[in-house]
């Protein structure tokens, strides 16, 4: 019998390299790209200290690489750090329009990590990560976002399932063991938005895709031992979409599989926040740019925007980095008074800065009719009011590293040198290993 769940298993174990067109084996490699760069800075990072120390303390000894760090682990392990230090600084990509699917945070981890356990080739990993990226970005879109209108943090759920294709694929699973391991996934997927309105315990948020990457690796590797799960975990009763989602778009789940391909609409973060806020803070900055009035001069700020930023992001008090870099009015007066490109302007606590706490309150968000519009969910409306009454007004329905308005090989190339480098001495050839990712014949060399 067929079913959505055991025709995903089937496509994620039936495409091959040679099946992917060549624009898309691209975009999978600069995924990649920008997911090590981001990796290598997060795990500079206090709290990423934490989970790394904790990786170290129950699965040293393994053969899998925490970024970042010259330390070896056991796979499960490497995968749940890695997938922190992706999330661990807002700089992770993911699809657009937005589906609650992070490529990078939850795919990239346990490819690496399964990868280096097992020796795989260049060429397996990028259609590993092309068949992990196809299946959770529709299993995003059938979610419809309803999921984080529950209370749950979307690529902690759907990041689960990417995770466990990735591994299966280098594992070598089975279309039935994959369909077991998407069961097992489907009990393995968490992740809470407390957080956002208790306005504290931002690094909670951090864990969420590196419990998904490791739960991921878990599933395959027990599936690949006989252990089962629902073979219809997705659409089954009390499965998935019942569990975290409301009015799910089945339909979605095969739509143009193997045809129209999701990996073309990972977008690239150039700011360390919230992807809501990607295109309010760019707005700002030209407006800056083109009037130049400065945080001093501002009055008020008037910013229409989408439903998720009216009921998840719409945030004037932050007692923590996470819950500014997850707040658009935060965004926005952190923007105005520093540079909102360079990740020290977050990390350097703007909530205690008194001029951005006090900008913050000055921002006010009302809905943007147009971001209802399907493909529109980020169109920006703004009214920047200045002390002396003057008032410049800007529109955008994007930002750098969209799918609409795509970053350059070169600018993922800038991106990734100048966060590698904060700690590689060498970071062009780890860089130019990647970029030639299908000559690699052992991903045990890559890091080594």
């Amino acid at each position: 019998m067929t079913s959505p769940s055991r025709d995903l298993a089937e496509f994620a174990i039936r495409l091959s390299y040679d099946d992917i067109p060549a624009a898309i084996v691209e975009a999978a490699r600069n995924a990649i790209i920008d997911s090590v760069g981001v990796m290598t800075f997060g795990s500079t990072l206090p709290w990423s200290r934490i989970v790394i120390d904790y990786a170290r303390l129950y699965g040293s000894g393994g053969t899998s690489t925490i970024i970042g760090t010259d330390y070896k682990v056991s796979t499960p392990f490497a995968a749940l750090a890695n997938g922190t230090l992706a999330h661990a600084f807002e700089m992770d990509n993911l699809r657009q329009p937005s589906a609650g699917v992070h490529s990078g945070s939850t795919i990239v981890p346990s490819l690496i990590a399964v990868a280096e356990e097992v020796g795989a080739n260049g060429r397996d990993v990028l259609a590993a990560f092309v068949a992990a990226s196809e299946v959770m970005s529709r299993i995003g879109i059938a979610a419809d976002n309803t999921a984080e209108k529950l209370g749950f943090h979307s690529p902690g759920l759907t990041g689960t399932f990417g995770s466990a294709i990735a591994a299966g694929r280098l594992l070598g699973l089975n279309a039935q063991q994959m369909n077991a391991a998407f069961g097992i996934a489907g009990s393995l997927c968490s992740g809470l938005l407390a957080f956002s309105k208790a306005g504290n315990g931002g690094m909670i948020k951090r864990l969420h895709t590196g419990r998904a990457s490791e739960g991921g690796v878990m599933a395959a590797r027990l599936a690949a031992a006989g252990f089962s799960g629902p073979d219809v975990i997705l659409e089954g009763k009390f499965g998935f979409f019942e569990a975290f989602t409301r009015a799910p778009k089945l339909e979605e789940l095969l739509r143009g599989l193997g045809e129209t391909w999701e990996t073309a609409r990972i977008c690239t973060k150039c700011y360390p926040c919230h992807i809501t806020a990607h295109t309010p803070v760019r707005t700002l900055v030209e407006l800056k740019q083109q009037h130049g009035f400065a945080g001093d001069d501002i009055a008020q700020i008037k910013v229409a925007s989408s439903e998720k930023v009216l009921s998840h992001h719409n945030l004037t008090r932050a007692h923590d980095i996470t819950t500014v870099q997850y707040s658009l009015p935060f965004c926005l007066a952190t923007a105005a008074y520093r540079d909102p490109s360079d990740p020290n302007s977050f990390l350097n606590n703007p909530h205690e800065d008194a001029k951005i706490a006090a900008l913050a309150q000055k921002v006010q968000v009302t809905l943007n009719e147009e971001s209802l519009q399907p493909g529109s969910g980020w169109a920006t409306r703004m009214t920047v009011i200045l002390k002396n009454q003057a008032e410049f007004h800007g529109t955008r329905k994007d930002f750098r590293g969209a799918p609409s308005d795509p970053m350059t090989a070169a600018e993922f190339d800038a991106k990734f040198l100048r966060l590698a480098g904060t700690l590689s001495a060498e970071p062009s050839k780890l860089l130019g290993d990647i970029r030639n990712l299908e000559g690699i014949t052992d991903m045990r060399t890559l890091l080594a």
